[in-house]
């Protein structure tokens, strides 16, 4: 088996994963993944994740410009697109859901556009530093990409606004990972709303922030 072949199946595999735990429903999400010669593998426009083929997932040259080969790709590759180029040594695929309680957390005008994720766990910090809020766009909107830009790289994690987070990973596994956090910490936040939960106070996300690496400056 080749190791493009392995990764056809892997995106298959773990986009199931998502759908059957209700974590992006109908058609909507998508993902991508750096090949071993730079190129992109892309899930098709349209497609649910519960069903996909790894034989027709699209492929794009390594700018995320081209649609080289299998169907029509995802209409936001553009916005996969400038998180690897934004951060080419840290992104070896991008995740994007649709999932209930990130989406949720981003209508509250209370969120904080900058960290919109409370500090209520280790494991959100660790695996996602700070989780920027950005604007709504129309889904497809190559402005998308633009805001990605904006960040000029120190943001892995994102949540578009009445729409879904975004996730880049140095692989596959990492990036679902991490968007499994996202969206559990989400999650957490909105049972506990209201509720004055204790969250993790400044000392011990600095001590997470230095012993996990983790991105933290703006």
């Amino acid at each position: 088996m080749t190791a493009e072949t392995r990764l056809r199946e892997q995106v298959c595999l773990l986009a199931k994963s998502l759908y059957d735990r209700g974590l992006t429903p109908g058609a909507s999400g998508n993902i991508s993944a750096r090949l071993e010669d730079g190129r992109l593998l892309v899930t098709p426009t349209g497609s649910c994740f519960g069903r996909l083929d790894p034989a027709r997932l699209a492929v794009l040259d390594a700018e995320g410009h081209a649609h080289v080969e299998g169907d029509k790709p995802t209409k936001e590759v553009a916005l996969h697109a400038a998180f690897y180029e934004t951060r080419p040594a840290q992104t070896g695929a991008v995740v994007h859901l649709h999932s209930t309680h990130s989406v949720a957390l981003s209508l509250l005008p209370e969120t904080d556009p900058d960290d919109m994720l409370p500090p209520l766990t280790a494991y959100g910090i660790m695996k996602l530093g700070k989780v920027k809020l950005l604007p709504y766009f129309m889904p497809g909107d190559p402005a998308m990409g633009d805001a990605i830009r904006g960040l000029a790289g120190k943001r892995s994690a994102v949540v578009l606004a009445n729409h879904g987070p975004v996730v880049a990973g140095k692989d596959l596994e990492a990036a679902c990972y991490a968007m499994e956090d996202l969206e559990e910490t989400a999650r957490l936040a909105m049972l506990t709303r209201g509720l004055n939960p204790q969250m993790l106070n400044a000392a011990q996300i600095q001590g997470l922030v230095t012993k996990f690496n983790v991105e933290w400056d703006d």
